[in-house]
């Protein structure tokens, strides 16, 4: 067992810190498992961290745990993801709030396909599934993968059509790989390992509990290129996604429904209060979205040129591939959270391995070849 992974999972289990606290911690202790060597005085004295969440720190409970975990995950072929990982999401990895760790049970996450993710009401009409599995056909084309959240209604549709059509399809988790909610979905779930991948942040055996459903959306608006929001009533857990989709500036584009259908109210509402574009066919979509097949097979051979990075290399080309006019140094330490000496080091490499460049403003880019 890697002593750093165990370091991992035991940050990821501490109770009471979130994604973003935990990585300051790591930002302030300059690596994981020296967050576990400090002493509980100084970790006291990290903006965010008292006494009682200083003490979990330090307590060898927690490691134990975390061993525990990663036990069962290699008898069960679960892959725990860390957020500097290479093979981690670089989509997901741009949010803020981002899980520090992600199991995923299946194939392994793509870093170069399209990823859409479509979502919506647990009631869903004839017409809302109907329009799914047409969306999801459609999209068959351009070397997608689609994701959504396993749950009744819209979800399971997109899952089973993309089965359907032979589209790799992602389900996000509101509990543990393990753990499938509702059971009525455990058949399509395994289909989903063989087809695409299951994804959580949580450790094994963890049960479904309500507050874990709106985190659980912020990876799915996280991990793709646009959300379609199918069908949805005034309120509910795709408005969520949608809101968040928005806030990560991921297009998202609502299905027109009719007027007189409570089912219709969060679609209408998401296109006239101009948080959601009109959704009327996938080929206007790709165009919004500019996509191409062929764009597709470059951002491939781009993701395979890159491969012998080092994690933090990794982050920060990651970064600097979703920004078309370039980032300024102290943004970069933001999103990477790396410290300001790490990342100084890590952009001298890249820009004289020709990867990068920097410009004026203390801004940097990718070279146009990448």
């Amino acid at each position: 067992m890697k002593e750093e992974l165990l370091y991992r999972v035991a940050l990821n289990m501490l109770p009471g810190i979130g994604s973003i606290l935990a990585k300051q911690l790591l930002s302030y202790c300059g690596s994981v498992d020296q967050i576990f060597k400090t002493s509980q005085s100084k970790l006291e004295k990290i903006p965010g961290i008292g006494p009682k969440t200083a003490r979990l720190i330090t307590a060898s409970e927690l490691l134990t745990k975390a061993a525990d975990d990663i036990e069962n995950c290699l008898k069960n072929d679960v892959e725990i993801l860390f957020y500097t990982d290479k093979e981690y999401p670089y989509k997901l990895k741009q949010a803020i709030d981002c899980p520090t760790v992600i199991y995923t049970k299946g194939t392994p996450l793509s870093n170069s396909k399209n990823l859409i993710a479509i979502v919506g009401t647990r009631r869903a009409s004839d017409y809302g599934k109907a329009v799914t599995k047409q969306i999801v056909k459609d999209l068959q084309a351009y070397d997608v993968v689609i994701v959504s959240g396993l749950a009744y209604g819209i979800d399971i549709t997109a899952h089973k059509a993309s089965i359907e059509n032979d589209i790799e399809t992602y389900a996000v988790l509101g509990s543990g790989v393990d753990v499938i909610y509702p059971a009525l979905h455990k058949d399509i779930a395994k289909r989903i390992e063989v087809n695409g991948a299951l994804i959580s942040e949580y450790p094994l055996g963890t049960k479904p509990e309500a507050y874990y459903f709106p985190a659980r959306n912020r990876i799915i608006a996280g991990l793709v290129d646009a959300v379609i929001v199918v069908e949805a009533a005034e309120r509910g857990g795709a408005l969520i996604t949608a809101d968040i989709a928005n806030s990560y500036n991921r297009e998202v584009f609502a299905v027109p429904g009719n007027i007189n259908l409570k089912g219709s109210d969060g679609c209408n509402n998401l296109i006239r209060q101009q948080k959601a574009a009109i959704f009327t066919s996938v080929e206007d979509m790709v165009k919004e979205l500019n996509w191409d097949i062929a764009g597709t097979e470059s951002r491939r051979e781009e993701s395979m040129n890159l491969q012998d990075l080092t994690e933090q290399e990794r982050l920060i080309v990651d970064i600097l591939l979703d920004s078309k006019n370039g980032i300024q140094i102290d943004q970069l330490a933001w999103k990477s959270q790396l410290t300001v000496n790490q990342l100084a080091g890590v952009l001298l490499s890249l820009e004289f391995s020709g990867i990068i460049k920097s410009l004026p403003g203390k801004k940097y880019q990718m070279k146009s070849r990448f």
